[in-house]
């Protein structure tokens, strides 16, 4: 199987290449990637050893080289967003442009050379906020921020191409990721290397709002068991890591990086800040055999472990923060 990665140079698609490339009925994979802020070649490091990789510099939106890569390939995995939720606040146009026409243009090629898998990588904020409960993948989609809209959108552009055309399209939807080579805007990786620095934290509010966290080997292991055996046309959540609030996160990552509370500070909470997601993972589980086995205390000590001896990699992203917010007014770090 020939396989098309699209963002495969950022956080999650990155880790993904690196999984997939090794199975023996694996063939050609190849990286589309417009190398934006958030996405670094040096994300997949030792994948450029294996001679299955091809990367390509591109955008999504770029109809003609989308086409060309597509009729290549077997299948794809979309990964390719714009994700931060600050951002979108104030640049919810690039949202929409890449979260949403970005994947109608993939599957419109998707169609035209029919390919046999097709899977789209989403979140679970598409499902707004639970104060009870877990959403399951038939559970209404309440996005409460441009970001989670225009994943919203996007997971039923690309359900309704297997509704009207059969383009065999799966959705997953995962939990709040993390682990090695994350960029630092988001919150792990920004406390982590705000503490190894000597700097401040801050959090939202009282640091109430509930996440799962989900060690990003785990999500990519159930993104590779959607492609391989996921049913077209289906939806399955990807979560099951580890409910905390941000309290309690912050109190894990200050005791992993040596840190105490003084370090810590709080503000204001952010506009439409949701207060808890929960996914039910169960359909995974059974339909695919999916079962996340990362502890959080360690997989966050191996992801402070790789910040902490990797300062070459965050650092100068950290000397221009206005390169990835040009677009963006002033905003406080997500928490």
């Amino acid at each position: 199987m020939d396989v098309l990665v699209t963002g495969g140079a950022g956080f999650i698609g990155s880790h993904f290449v690196k999984g997939l490339l090794p199975a023996a009925d694996i063939g050609q994979v190849t990286v589309l990637d417009a190398l934006t802020y958030a996405g670094h070649i040096h994300n997949l490091g030792e994948a450029f050893l294996s001679p299955k990789l091809t990367f390509v510099e591109g955008d999504i939106l770029d109809r003609p080289l989308v086409d060309r890569l597509v009729r290549q390939h077997d299948a794809v995995v979309h990964f390719a967003a714009e994700s931060h939720v600050d951002r979108s606040f104030y640049a919810a146009g690039a949202f929409l442009a890449t979260n949403v026409m970005g994947t109608q243009t993939l599957l419109d090629a998707a169609q035209r050379h029919g390919v046999d898998r097709f899977v789209h990588v989403s979140t679970d904020e598409v499902y707004g906020p639970l104060l009870t409960g877990a959403a399951a993948e038939d559970a209404p989609l309440r996005p409460s921020v441009p970001y989670a809209a225009s994943k919203a959108a996007s997971d039923l552009i690309a359900l309704s191409y297997w509704q009207t055309s059969r383009v065999p399209v799966c959705v997953t939807r995962s939990s709040n990721n993390y682990g090695p080579h994350q960029h630092p805007e988001k919150i792990i990786p920004l406390f982590v290397t705000r503490l190894l620095k000597g700097e401040p934290v801050t959090l939202h509010g009282q640091g109430q709002h509930v996440r799962n966290w989900l060690h990003v080997a785990d999500h990519c292991a159930g993104i590779e068991l959607a492609l391989r055996h996921g049913t077209p046309g289906e939806v399955y959540n990807l979560g099951g890591g580890t409910d905390l609030t941000g309290r309690e996160l912050t109190g894990m990552i200050l005791d992993a990086c040596g840190a105490t509370w003084d370090a810590v500070t709080y503000i204001p909470d952010r506009p439409a800040n949701d207060l808890r997601y929960a996914m039910d993972c169960s359909k995974a589980v059974h339909a695919l055999g999916y079962r996340p086995g990362h502890d959080l205390k360690a997989g966050l000590a191996q992801t402070v472990d790789w910040y902490r001896t990797h300062p070459d990699r965050w650092a100068p992203m950290l000397r221009k923060p206005a390169a990835h917010l040009e677009l963006a007014a002033p905003a406080v770090p997500e928490g």
